[in-house]
């Protein structure tokens, strides 16, 4: 049994990213399932796990990790091969920058207690909720592909191996096709996407691998 420990729950961009990043790494880990939609996450217990009550929460090396992207350059440091992140600082900046772009920009604003709380303000409903999801994503991304077709460099978002900002793409394309995003703007994303979806460990990470049975 391996003794690297996800808490994760299946749709969770996050947990997302930290699946595809122990795939690339080629890690077993063993999976603890935390239901948002069942508020798992707000129990006292889970609290004493994550005192923020977020997923994804990794448990490796002795260590208890949260944050996703802390997580992912955790596992690039200790476990160098494969690079996730290019060795020329500026290369490296433009990276971290796409990255970031949709870690720290999109998806923030596109969380569950985030739109939950829309809908409690507005009393809009499902419909507050769709518009508020299609709204950010939608300019988010459209900023996403000027950004990399800045840069264009290979079948990836940097070069011809999947690195950082693939990472935190992929679970983002995945989150708008299901709220039913208009990506038809966005070439340079959905042809990166289309290349992720070929390697094997990014496959594996996908939400209807790990979702109920």
């Amino acid at each position: 049994m391996s003794d690297i420990i996800l808490h994760d729950y299946w749709r969770s961009s996050a947990s997302y990213r930290v699946r595809i990043a122990l795939g690339l790494k080629g890690l077993s880990w063993r999976c603890l399932r935390t239901d948002l939609l069942a508020r798992d996450h707000r129990a006292e217990a889970f609290r004493q796990i994550n005192p923020q009550g977020l997923v994804p929460v990794l448990e490796i090396d002795g260590l208890r990790l949260t944050q996703s992207l802390a997580i992912v350059e955790y596992l690039d440091e200790t476990r160098p091969e494969p690079a996730l992140l290019p060795a020329d600082p500026a290369a490296r900046a433009r990276v971290r920058a796409t990255a970031y772009a949709i870690a720290m920009e999109i998806h923030p604003v596109n969380n569950l207690s985030v739109v939950e709380h829309v809908e409690a303000l507005t009393g809009g409903g499902q419909q507050a909720r769709l518009d508020w999801m299609r709204h950010f994503m939608t300019s988010g991304l459209a900023a996403v592909e000027r950004m990399l077709a800045a840069s264009a460099e290979g079948r990836f978002c940097h070069g011809d191996t999947p690195g950082l900002a693939d990472i935190c793409l992929v679970p983002q394309v995945y989150n708008a096709e299901r709220w039913g995003v208009d990506l038809s703007g966005c070439p340079r994303i959905t042809a990166v996407a289309r290349a992720c979806a070929e390697v094997p460990a990014i496959a594996a990470a996908h939400p209807d691998r790990h979702g109920p049975v």
